[in-house]
């Protein structure tokens, strides 16, 4: 038995003639069961949820569609409505003469028997909720319909058939996409107009695979290779040399002089003393181990040493002050006797005059002026 015949048995006082009939009942149901048999048969065909419906009060009773219902609870609440139903050989639809209407929410066209769209609860025909909520088309400028599929971007709409590559007109439904001055291309077009170019290869870089760039050039990532030993580079360290890129161990081999002093590759910075090549941190001094990059230094027996060990181990003492005279730097000192003296030290020793550039006298270890030393 379908559905619709059942419905119709339950009701005993409805008037069935043939295909046709009129009847009228009063019966005891659940909503979603009545709704259930809509969806189930072809031959019922209710206003989803109307108004007549969801008013009706609420009382304990039996549900008259439960027999036919797979999951019916007899003991939930059901609703008791007074039903006016026409039976025409394969449909039923709930009589115009009902004391309550169900109408579009914007012209108040009667909606029984027609299809409508609920939008915050309030039903409307197709005609009204088109004019009223149906977006524009970004391509064609016509409204989209409600049986038309909306295709969304970006507060931007489009019918499902005008939805294509600005340049190619390939449909993009379900394809990836990329935006560009406000118009949507297929990949292939926007790699071939905007993408960059592999600097190796040449081909285009896909949007959205890893590229690898450096002073303004790109790479395919499995492009970006050593140039000696031909592995790739990714994010690791690599140095440029003559328009190739090296990663750092096969530059060190090839190119990178090596220190004197600890023999390995100098890769950055580095000095050059006596046309010998260190690294910064192996020239130092011989004595205090300071490092002499940047610093004033010299030498002794092809040793080098910063001036403070220097002046300590090798310079002369001045006769004077006792302090080194480094001579560095174009200080300027007096040698007398196998005694020397800074320029600043050699005075007179009882009235200090300066002697430098003038005659002077000695008296055991220390040098008068040719006024003080006349009473010698």
């Amino acid at each position: 038995m379908r559905v619709s015949d059942a419905f119709v048995s339950l009701y005993g006082k409805m008037i069935a003639r043939g295909f046709t009939g009129l009847g009228k009942a009063a019966a005891s149901f659940h909503t979603h069961c009545l709704q259930s048999c809509d969806r189930r048969s072809r031959s019922l065909q209710a206003v989803e949820s109307p108004s007549w419906l969801r008013s009706s009060p609420l009382r304990a009773g039996r549900c008259a569609l439960g027999t036919f219902v797979n999951g019916c609870d007899p003991l939930s609440p059901v609703q008791e409505v007074a039903l006016t139903a026409r039976y025409c050989s394969d449909s039923w639809t709930p009589d115009t003469n009902m004391t309550e209407r169900f109408d579009c929410h914007y012209c108040k066209e009667s909606l029984f028997g027609k299809k409508y769209i609920l939008k915050e609860d309030s039903p409307y025909c197709v005609k009204c909720y088109e004019n009223l909520y149906s977006n524009t088309c970004e391509e064609c400028k016509k409204p989209i319909g409600a049986d038309c599929k909306d295709l969304s971007y970006k507060d931007r709409h489009w019918h499902e058939t005008c939805f294509h590559c600005f340049q190619c007109k390939n449909s993009l439904v379900d394809k990836p996409f990329a935006a560009k001055e406000e118009h949507l291309l297929c990949t292939d077009c926007y790699s071939n107009e905007y993408s960059s170019k592999c600097n190796e290869c040449k081909k285009t870089i896909m949007p959205g695979t890893r590229k690898m760039e450096y002073k303004g050039n790109s790479w395919h990532e499995t492009c970006f290779i050593c140039y000696r030993c031909q592995q790739p580079i990714g994010t690791k360290s690599f140095i440029p040399k003559d328009n190739q890129n090296f990663c750092v161990p096969c530059y060190e081999k090839q190119f990178a002089m090596q220190c004197v002093q600890c023999k390995k590759a100098i890769t950055t910075g580095g000095v050059t003393y006596r046309e010998q090549p260190w690294h910064k941190e192996c020239f130092v001094c011989t004595a205090c181990k300071k490092q002499l990059s940047g610093q004033r230094f010299t030498s002794r027996d092809e040793f080098a040493y910063c001036l403070s060990c220097f002046c300590n181990l090798y310079a002369k003492k001045c006769a004077g002050c006792t302090n080194p005279i480094s001579g560095l730097g174009g200080t300027k000192y007096i040698s007398f006797e196998e005694r020397q003296w800074h320029n600043d030290c050699f005075n007179c020793k009882k009235c200090s005059l300066s002697l430098v550039g003038r005659g002077f006298l000695t008296e055991r270890d220390d040098i008068l002026c040719p006024e003080c030393g006349k009473d010698i």
